[in-house]
């Protein structure tokens, strides 16, 4: 299984092109699955896990592998399915997101699929697992859910959103103003939202590239892009625009070249730093640190990049 991934570091080239490749697995069911690529290290057999005491009870245990030791979650258990019951005939699948390697336990996986993000839909209103959703698409014919990974991590994990007093202490020069954030993931957005009001600053959220798009052009186009916002902080990974499809399209627009434009983002390695060179981006950073993304933000305000789109 862990040949499907032999080609990875091959397949960073879709970036930038609004393209992804999504990774098909199920969860004891006919349902299919997808996760990104570029969020996985490799697929695996189960290996040997070691139960630990008082854990969530998502996490089937922790396993050592390639020198280092993983907690690996029971991805169905968490999302609502029932517990998987011998993880030996499973396979786990090893990401890295949020700075953070962990194993998701799943049935079975089925193949790559190489797709545009057009392709990739918000979930449709109403739909059972929508919460755990950051989007839909069709492979065959067939409907693929793609989960939410931050939402369940944030979950089983939990995740940090206070700063520090030193942070905190920087931005007492910051002036009020308003950014423009841009993420899938409910949890996320949230996340950010958080962070940012703790230094006085208000957050307009969007749910993808496309809408945030929208948004910026009608801006720019009725004079307002100053007084609605500063800088845009943008996730990579979303439904029908990515965040360096987002990036470029900026750039490509008169009323929106100037603006300020901060990737936010579980994608990590120096793939990230080429990208931003690449599409035009001012900085990247890697989620989720409360106090490098509060203090990012301080320093492009107080240097005056972000607000560049005053001058327009």
């Amino acid at each position: 299984m862990a040949s499907l991934l032999d080609s990875v570091d091959q397949r960073t080239r879709l970036a930038g092109h609004n393209r992804l490749e999504l990774l098909l697995f199920r969860l004891g069911g006919e349902q299919i699955f997808g996760i990104n690529v570029f969020k996985v290290r490799e697929v695996v057999p189960c290996p040997p896990l070691t139960r630990m005491p008082n854990a969530n009870r998502v996490v089937c245990g922790i396993a050592h592998m390639r020198g280092r030791t993983i907690s690996v979650l029971d991805m169905g258990s968490a999302i609502g399915h029932a517990p998987v019951q011998d993880p030996r005939a499973c396979y786990v699948i090893v990401t890295e997101y949020n700075r953070r390697v962990q194993g998701f336990l799943v049935t079975a996986v089925d193949r790559i699929v190489n797709m545009n993000w057009e392709e990739i839909l918000p979930p449709p209103r109403g739909s059972a697992l929508r919460s755990y959703l950051t989007a839909v698409t069709r492979v065959d014919d067939r409907l693929v859910e793609i989960i939410d990974v931050e939402k369940v991590l944030a979950e089983v994990v939990g995740q940090e959103v206070d700063i520090s007093d030193s942070v905190r202490a920087g931005a007492k020069d910051t002036k009020p103003t308003r950014i423009l954030v841009v993420d899938d993931s409910s949890v996320a957005r949230n996340q950010v939202k958080r962070t940012l009001e703790q230094i006085g600053l208000e957050c307009i959220l969007a749910r993808n590239g496309r809408e945030a798009l929208q948004m910026l052009v009608g801006w720019a186009e009725d004079g307002s892009l100053a007084e609605q916002i500063a800088m845009v902080i943008s996730d990579v990974e979303m439904p029908e625009m990515d965040g360096y499809t987002l990036t470029t399209e900026i750039r490509k627009h008169p009323g929106l070249q100037q603006l300020y434009v901060l990737l936010h983002t579980s994608l990590s390695g120096v793939f990230n730093n080429a990208m931003i060179e690449k599409v035009g981006a001012n900085r990247f950073i890697a989620k989720f640190d409360p106090d490098e993304l509060a203090g990012g933000v301080i320093a492009a305000l107080e240097h005056g990049e972000a607000c560049a789109a005053a001058a327009l």
